[in-house]
């Protein structure tokens, strides 16, 4: 008797389809749409930085540029007593700028977003209106107001409080600082309300259950979640501040001058390139780590507090 095993042929997976090249793929659709402007834009921004940093190892004489690599510009910008005095003053006052528009921005975001209800958008049109006029005549503004004769001097004499107008309102570093608060108050209050809107509410509402009091919910709950918001804020101000040009010579006399002013007359009158953007890329490089530093201490603080 012959035995025969019959075995079923074993079922055949059906082919996988063939995958589609790289270049047929919705990824390479999509960077091909946007690769024109990306291209576009990083050559606005990239190609002015290159220029200016293959300035600064070059040499000026009179109107001729001469192309030999040097360091003799990096040494002056780092090493003159007069660069080093004005960047170190462009940074202060940048510093204090950020910190004290942050904390006048922040009060104002907290109260639109927490208790502004359905007149939220009304409140944030409302800020943005200044920012309509013209950067300078804002600061013109406040050179009216701050002068020797201005509206807060007459104000004081009209309510007796003081005999004769104050001198020392305008044309110092102090003045710098009020009329940059001033202008970049609007851009510092946005991105804080932006995070302020994303925070759940429903978190403040379990730190209360739980015992906390209304200034320990916001310590623990608000301010850590409204972080990325405050160094936004502080980012969007500090970094343009420092090279502000036009606010230190209107209103800054020869206390509030910053490096702006002298990267401006190396670029001009002073006719030395090479030196002006030498002081450029320092200043570039400097105000890249102060930020960083503000950014990590900040960070450190609200840690520690929670």
């Amino acid at each position: 008797m012959a035995i025969t095993a019959s075995h079923a042929p074993a079922e055949l997976a059906p082919p996988e389809p063939p995958r589609p090249r790289w270049s047929a793929s919705e990824e390479a659709s999509g960077l091909a749409l946007i690769s024109p402007t990306l291209l576009y834009a990083v050559s606005l921004l990239a190609l002015p930085i290159l220029i200016v940093f293959a300035y600064s190892f070059w040499s000026q004489d009179y109107l001729a540029i001469d192309r030999a690599l040097t360091l003799e510009n990096y040494r002056t910008a780092l090493f003159e007593p007069m660069y080093q005095d004005l960047l170190g003053r462009s940074l202060v006052i940048s510093l204090v700028v950020s910190l004290v528009t942050v904390a006048i921005s922040y009060p104002i975001a907290w109260f639109i977003s927490f208790h502004g209800g359905r007149h939220k958008n009304l409140w944030l049109f409302l800020i943005t209106v200044p920012c309509w006029t013209s950067y300078l005549l804002r600061v013109m503004s406040w050179k009216v107001i701050l002068g020797y004769q201005g509206v807060l001097n007459t104000g004081l004499m009209s309510a007796g409080i003081t005999d004769q107008p104050i001198a020392s309102l305008l044309y110092n570093s102090n003045a710098v600082v009020i009329t940059l608060v001033h202008s970049w108050a609007a851009f510092a209050i946005l991105p804080i309300f932006v995070s302020l809107e994303k925070i759940d509410r429903s978190l403040i509402e379990a730190a209360r259950d739980l015992g906390d009091t209304r200034l320990m919910s916001f310590v623990r709950v608000v301010l850590p979640l409204s972080l990325p918001g405050i160094i936004s804020a502080l980012l969007i101000v500090m970094i343009p501040t420092v090279g502000d040009y036009v606010t230190p010579k209107l209103v800054g006399g020869k206390d509030g001058v910053m490096i702006a002013t002298a990267i401006q007359a190396q670029f001009g009158k002073g006719a030395n390139w090479p030196l002006g953007a030498a002081l450029s890329v320092t200043t570039m490089i400097v105000v890249s780590a102060m930020a960083g530093l503000t950014v990590l201490a900040l960070k450190l603080v609200v840690r520690k507090i929670r």
